[in-house]
């Protein structure tokens, strides 16, 4: 076990990890992020959920620092009353879970469809090509906000986690033709080589072949994709909750935090939505970096 450890932690990779002060700020703002989120029931000073805490009367109150040092509200309320601190924290899982969800789902609808189509050839790789072509010719948010718009329209007293649901699933209905495009292009590859040829000569069952063989030497693209998926995964939440269709209004989505505080921002009550912009822009900043930073390791032309 220690020994399959240190040669992990001796790779190319995390040699490349260790070497790059950027990568590794990255990696600790991200993990900061997912632990606080994570965790956010016993980190968050307050519940935003636990609506008998709520006080009216505390309702777009400014940052600590602004009015004396107190330390109840750090960051500031919002127009319900909500500490903005503990709103981000919460709103930072949803944020999390809905962005890892429907990477998630993509990475596993994108990568079996690719994987058949380079493989198989023929008229199902066609068929499969034209409906990405179909896909990419659609601009992204707009078939979220219309999967999700017709969602809330047939269940429109739907729980919180059906909205969730709707929410990751039109998402992942548009995040799954790059991960398909990207695989079946280097399936294409693989299988003109020398092993998957003498597998196919011994017998070995094409799924087999696809699932044992050529999967293993797809992967690097999709797990660099995936990376920086996560990023516009989570903006495309923010984006959907800022325009109302996305998480549900009494959750503290950053999206829609966002979206409350644009209807105060030019009364001064700024930190409703300078601080939840922060926290998004950290959160994707961060991903995006941790993406840069594994397509440059796991390229062999750059070490």
């Amino acid at each position: 076990m220690m020994h399959t450890l240190s040669r992990w932690w001796d790779s190319d990779v995390f040699h490349s990890f260790r070497s790059s002060p950027v990568a590794m700020l990255a990696a600790l703002i991200a993990l900061i992020c997912a632990v606080c989120a994570l965790f956010a029931g016993w980190v968050a000073p307050h519940n935003p959920f636990d609506l008998a805490t709520l006080e009216l009367g505390d309702a777009r109150l400014p940052p600590a620092w602004l009015e004396g040092g107190t330390t109840k509200y750090p960051l500031g309320t919002d127009d319900q009353g909500r500490d903005i601190l503990s709103a981000l924290i919460y709103g930072a899982r949803i944020s999390l879970v809905v962005g890892l969800a429907s990477v998630a789902i993509s990475v596993v609808l994108g990568v079996g469809l690719g994987l058949w189509a380079g493989f198989a050839g023929g008229w199902v790789d066609a068929v499969l090509m034209r409906l990405c072509d179909v896909m990419l010719s659609f601009p992204a948010i707009l078939i979220a906000l219309l999967i999700a718009g017709v969602g809330r329209a047939v269940f429109p007293n739907a729980p919180d986690s059906l909205a969730f649901g709707v929410l990751i699933v039109s998402i992942s209905l548009t995040g799954w033709v790059q991960y398909a495009r990207t695989v079946r292009g280097s399936t294409l590859v693989e299988r003109s080589k020398e092993y998957v040829q003498a597998a196919r000569v011994t017998g070995v069952p094409p799924l087999r072949i696809m699932r044992r063989h050529v999967l293993p030497n797809v992967l690097g693209p999709v797990m660099v994709l995936a990376t920086i998926q996560v990023a516009t995964a989570i903006i495309t939440e923010a984006t959907l909750s800022f325009l109302g269709v996305g998480a549900p209004p009494t959750s503290p989505s950053l999206g829609t935090l966002i979206r409350v505080g644009n209807d105060y921002l030019f009364s001064g009550e700024w930190w409703i939505t300078v601080f939840p912009g922060a926290m998004l822009v950290l959160i994707a900043l961060s991903v995006n970096l941790l993406g840069d930073w594994l397509r440059d390791a796991l390229n062999p032309r750059l070490r």
